[in-house]
Order: C-alpha cells, then structure tokens, then sequence
C-alpha cells in the first residue's frame, strides 16, 4: 500500500488554540464573537491592542482574500468581460438566476415538504441542488450582467441566513432523511458556490462590511461540520468533495483556531481517498469518466490553492493528480472525445463525454502538450473562477503534441482498449470487464459490454444518464448496451433507489467478471472475459473480442447449459435488416458505416429503441451450448462494405472458409488472409501431410511463414495441441492456455 500522502503546511500558525473559544458546529456565531476566535498572531496583525472593529476584521480578510483566493477579486472587473467574450452564457446565467429566484423564496425553508413559490412541491433532487446553491453563482453574475441591482445580493444574504436559522431550529434536511443539507458533498459544494460568491462581491459597496463577516461566520460553521462529521473514512465522492471544501476553508481562514485540525483531517482523509479511490492503473474506482473528472477537480482546488498559498506539496499526490489526466488520454476516442463509462451524466443520451475542459486544466496545471492535444481555449465555465489570471493568460498559446498510445489495458479497473492509432478515421474499441468490489453505486448493467469507434463516428455506442429522469433505471441495465443476453435476463438485478428520493439507484446484484486473457500482438489484440451474471438460471457465459489490426473486430459469446435457452445479442446503433438477422447495417451521414455479420447461423432479429435511441436484438432460440461468432467491419463508402452479392464472402481482404487448411470441427469456421487465419471451433487442421489435432474445439489463430508455424490461443479454455509434422514425424505436443503462443518448425 503506499503511504498517506502528506501536505506540511508552512505558514499556519497555532498558537493561541489552548486560551481561544471553539468555532461552533451547531449553530453560526454572531459577528462580534468572530474576532474572538482569531489566533493571537492575526489579531496582532489586527490591531496592536484592544477591541477589533467590524471594518477592521472585514479590512483584514479582503486583503487575505486578495492574496489567498485563486484570484486577486480586485482584477474582477477586468475578468467578467472576458469570461463574457469566452463562453457567451449571460443568458444561461440570467435564465437559472431566475428559475431559482421564481422557485424559492430568499428565506426557504430546509426541510421537506414545502411548495415552490409557484405552489408546486418541490421533491426531492431539487431539494439536494438547492442545498448545492449552484444557481447562487448564476443570481451573482447575473447582478453584474444587468445593471448591479441590490436585490440580488440581498437575495444571496437572506438565502444564507435563512440556512443559518434553519439549523438553529432544527428545521433541516438531515442525512438520516437522505437529503441531508449538511451532508459532505451537498456542504462541499454549497461552500465551493458561497467562496465564489464571496469573492466576486468583495467589491460592491451594496455587500456590507456586516455582510461579509456573517458569510465568513457561516462558513465557519460549515467547516467545523465538516471537521466533526469526517473522522473516519467512507468511500465515494461525497466525503471527497466535503473534504476538499474544508481543505480549501482551513487555507483561507487559517486566522482562526482550530482550523489547523481542519487542515489536518482533511489531508488525512484526501490523501485516504487518492490511496484508495484512485487505483493503480490511474483510474478512478468508481469507473466513471464523470466521476473521475469530478474528482480531479476535487483535488485541483487544494493543489491549486495550496501552491498559491506557499503549501509544500508531496510529490506523491502530484503524481496522482497527473496520472488522473493521463488516464483520460489513454481512454480518449480518436476525435478527442472520450467513451461513456457507468454513471456518466453531463448530457443525457450523449454518446460521448467533452473532455477538453479537463485536459484544459491538467495542461494548466503541468503545461504537457500532450494535455494540450485535448485542451481548448477554455476551461469549464466553473472552473474559470479558480484560475489565476496568470493561467489564463496561457490559454492563449496551449502546444498540442498527439500522444502515441496503442492498445492498453486498466488491470485495477478493468478497462481494455484496442487501439488502431489517433487519426481522424481511426478505429478504438473499449471493453467493461471491472467492478469495484466497495462501491459499485454506479456501475452499469454492461459487463464484458463493448464501445467503439470507427471513421469518426460512435458506431457502437453508449448513453449518458441522468438520475431525475423516469428511466433511470432503463439506461443504467442491458438493453441499451452492446452485450449478450439470456432469455429476458438482464445484467442489473435488484434495482434500489436511493433513501432521499431524488431518482438515483442502484443494482444490488451485478455480475462478477474475470478476465481470462489479455494479449496484444503486432498482428492482433485479444481479450477474453467470463462473468457469472446468467449463472442464477443455469447458464455459463464468456466472451471473446479479437481486434484484427487496422481493419474489424470479432466478437465471440459462448453460452453453455443443461436446459434449453434462448440466447442473444444486443447493437446498439439504427440497423437496417434487410439481409436477415445473419448481417445489420449502420449507415451514418458521411457514407461511413459498419456491417455486424454473423459467421453461425442464427435465427431471429428484432429493433427496438426509445429517447430516439435504436438497438437491434439477434437471437439464437431453443439452444442448451450455443457461441455467437460476429464480426464488427466498419467500412468508408459504399463500395467498402461487406459485399452481400458475392458468393464468396470476403471481409475486407479476408476470406470465409477458404483458408488453404482442411479446418474439422463441428460448426468451425475459418478467417483468413495470406499466411494467417483465425480459426473458431477447430479440432483438426490438414496441410498436406502436416497435421495438427487438438483436444477439443479451440479457437486459435495460426500463422505460416519461412517453414516456421505459430500457433496463438484465442479461445476461452486451455487446449492441449498436438503437431505431426510433414513425413509424419515425431510428434509434439503442448497444452496452450487463452492467450498463450506456440512457435515450432513445420519440418
């Protein structure tokens, strides 16, 4: 295990603790207790003697906050108008400010039920983003897009007070009810939101000496909250997003007592989470790329900070933080985009996730080109507000260099690319064969399931989510996803939604995966993967993917019982079937497309689709041992495609049974071109007087060349191989697992 990382802060003082009051978690002290609980050192910086006034305490912490936050608020005026040239969303920022502000009253209530102020009830999810006080950063930017008008900044004082009174009263969503308004992630966020706030009203005459203080006092007891409620660890992003606030509070407010021990829980338990959360491979462990560019920014608001603020950084989380960045280059689409993984919920129905906003940031952050390859000239419009106006500056000037990975694999996560390379038209796949055995909250009902992409386009895609829509729970399972099937099983079972209401669920009973093989050859990528997701009616299950490289895919599903089942096999994309269920075709608007051809017979195909999204269901019925044997041939034009009204099938340059081999075996079949065939099912193979038997129906791919042979395992189960050479020879024999390669001389 690697140890804690560890932050030493510099410059905090702690003198003063044993003789000051305690920053109170239960209720929000009053402005005139605040300078009582200053260290010794701040109040010498203060004054040098006596009472601090209001203005002098407010005084001191602008000129902190100008020297501490992300950016000096001083230099806000100049910054506006170029965040307003960039992302062009006044109107966006004017239409949320109002929602809010047409929904909620300034003095709301905190705990359900209650009304919006249309009369309508507000439920539950909408209760959480209220807690988060996103839209609070739209009514603020709005005030100064459309003329600076004060109701608005009363309007964020009021809400905050209401928050205030609500928790001396106890009138508040509790974590108990599933809501909780204090829970870590919904706090994290609403602090995040109220420091942005803060700072851009720092200037403005109409946000009060009085003011400022009471939404330091506030964010006080946030912060202690925080600090008594995270003594131990629990997993997920929540505790992340709440500690990362409380990381960023203990920098800016290190003035008060107490804030060191902030300081130090929270480090401790970022530094638990990066150990734990962030698996060795680089991956985030709930595999989500959502989830994952979530928590790169939960800890760039500490890195980032903490380096402004003279904080010695372990080289240990810097390279933690970057391997976050890398990560996403190694999984990224050869368009620059990035597949949908589990619970990614940005833009619902997507078909790929944006990543450029967080490449922005990693090349920001370490200024490599190769960052830069993904990076624009913004980052995400959120995240502009904790740059330094040096940083954005270098967006001026990003350098590009294209990475060169090929095929990899995320052994920790469970993640395998086939790669062909990075140019526009270039083909990528991905295969899901992880699950995280702590948390597996958003894990989706797709194991050992497929993504791809060929000729620029998402050919076999995946759909982002969102939690508040009714069929949640139908995008998160099976059938909107590129996997094989058994009867009507799916792969999610014993669906869940979470305690609060707020439309989030999950599957209490996922399939557990293994990866048999994982080879990458000059020729070839292989993968084989079994999981246990159809073994509650009896049925044994694996799949094979073969990449043969720079041209097509083959997808084996191996399906195997005592009792009779139907079997099948889900596409994702709008096929037409106008040849039979034996081979659909995908046409997207540039004559780029994709054929998906079975080599076995099967027996019936049917669409379906919703939300405008269209899937094809191949079936084969009434079948105890059935293997789908498809290829995936993504072709440019017309003349390009699998050619149906041949008699002889070829696929690309490869021919169907016609390898030059005497190929036995019950439903074998053979793929080949010049000196190599990939071969399915195959118990005996017959070139001349060279003769090659095997124990039972393997699939292997062979190769002949200057009187040499290898033999490559592309099958799901090991196979004893015996060779008789030309002359009928010595014998040799070697058991070959999946994945494994056999070289000998055929003389």
């Amino acid at each position: 295990m690697m140890r804690y990382l560890v932050f030493t802060i510099l410059i905090i003082s702690i003198s003063g603790w044993a003789f000051s009051q305690t920053i109170p978690s239960d209720h929000v002290v009053g402005n005139d207790e605040l300078a009582g609980l200053l260290q010794d050192e701040a109040r010498k910086q203060i004054t040098s003697g006596g009472e601090i006034s209001e203005d002098e305490l407010a005084e001191y912490f602008r000129q902190k906050f100008s020297e501490r936050f992300f950016y000096d608020y001083r230099t806000f005026d100049e910054r506006l108008p170029h965040y307003n040239a960039v992302f062009d969303n006044q109107e966006n920022h004017m239409e949320r400010a109002l929602d809010h502000m047409g929904k909620y009253a300034d003095s709301t209530q905190w705990v359900l039920p209650f009304n919006y102020l249309t009369g309508e009830p507000v439920d539950a999810y909408a209760m959480r983003h209220l807690a988060r006080q996103h839209k609070m950063v739209d009514i603020a930017l709005y005030y100064f897009n459309s003329g600076k008008d004060p109701k608005y900044i009363l309007y964020f004082e009021n809400q905050m007070r209401s928050l205030n009174a609500a928790l001396v009263a106890d009138k508040y969503e509790t974590i108990e009810d599933g809501n909780g308004v204090y829970e870590a992630f919904r706090s994290g966020y609403r602090i995040l939101n109220w420091l942005w706030v803060h700072n851009m009203f720092l200037n403005e005459s109409e946000y009060s000496d009085e003011d400022q203080l009471r939404t330091i006092a506030t964010l006080l007891q946030h912060g202690q909250h925080l600090y008594e409620t995270n003594d131990v660890f629990v997993p997920g992003n929540h505790q992340t997003r709440g500690m990362s606030a409380l990381a960023m509070l203990s920098i800016l407010f290190r003035d008060f007592d107490g804030t060191d021990l902030w300081f130090e829980r929270s480090m401790l338990r970022l530094s638990e989470h990066l150990e734990r959360e962030i698996n060795e491979d680089g991956f985030q462990f709930e595999r989500s790329v959502h989830y994952h560019m979530s928590d790169i920014n939960n800890y760039y608001y500490v890195y980032q900070l903490a380096k402004i603020n003279g904080i010695e950084i372990d080289k240990a989380w810097e390279d933690k933080l970057r391997g976050l960045f890398t990560t996403l280059v190694k999984i990224a689409y050869p368009d620059r985009s990035a597949p949908v993984l589990q619970d990614d919920t940005e833009i619902p129905w997507a078909e790929k996730n944006d990543i450029s906003a967080a490449m922005t940031l990693g090349y920001l952050l370490f200024e490599d080109p190769e960052f830069g390859y993904f990076a624009s000239n913004k980052v995400d419009d959120r995240v502009y507000w904790f740059l330094s106006n040096d940083q954005i500056k270098i967006l001026e000037n990003i350098q590009e260099q294209k990475p060169d990975y090929g095929s990899l694999s995320f052994n920790e996560t469970g993640y395998f690319v086939m790669r062909q390379g990075w140019g526009e038209a270039d083909k990528m796949m991905i295969i899901t064969a992880g699950l995280d055995d702590e948390k597996p909250d958003h894990q989706h009902g797709d194991m050992l399931g497929i993504q791809a992409m060929a000729n620029g386009q998402a050919i076999l895609p995946n759909y982002q989510v969102r939690y508040s829509l009714k069929d949640f729970e139908f995008f998160k399972n099976s059938m909107v996803k590129n996997v094989a099937l058994v009867d009507d099983e799916l792969q999610g079972k014993e669906w869940t939604s979470n305690k609060g209401g707020s439309g989030f669920g999950k599957f209490l009973d996922l399939p557990n995966p293994e990866v048999i093989a994982w080879k990458i050859h000059d020729d070839f990528d292989f993968f084989a993967g079994r999981h246990d997701g159809f073994e509650n009616v009896g049925v044994k299950y694996s799949r094979q993917v073969i990449f043969v490289k720079n041209e097509f895919w083959i997808v084996k599903d191996n399906f195997q019982s005592d009792d009779i089942h139907d079997y099948k096999q889900v596409w994702q994309g709008d096929y037409t079937d106008e040849n039979g269920p034996n081979l659909l075709r995908a046409n997207a608007p540039d004559a780029t497309g994709h054929d998906i051809l079975q080599l076995r017979q099967t027996d019936s195909i049917y669409t379906s689709g919703t939300r405008g999204k269209r899937w094809s269901v191949v079936a084969k019925s009434n079948q105890k041992k059935f293997s789908f044997l498809t290829v995936i041939y993504p072709y440019q034009g017309y003349s390009n495609r699998l050619d149906e009204e041949k008699d002889m099938l070829m696929i690309g340059n490869w021919k169907v049974n016609d390898s030059g081999w005497n190929v036995v075996g019950e439903n074998a079949v053979s793929i080949s071109n010049d000196n190599q065939a990939c071969l399915f099912g195959v118990t005996r193979l017959n070139h001349g007087e060279l003769k090659i038997v095997f124990s039972e129906g393997s699939d292997v791919h062979v190769s002949v060349e200057d009187g040499k042979a290898s033999i490559k395992s592309i099958g799901d189960g090991t196979s004893t191989i015996t060779v008789i050479p030309t002359g009928n020879k010595n014998k040799i024999t070697k058991e070959l697992k999946p994945g494994e390669e056999w070289d000998f001389n055929l003389n």
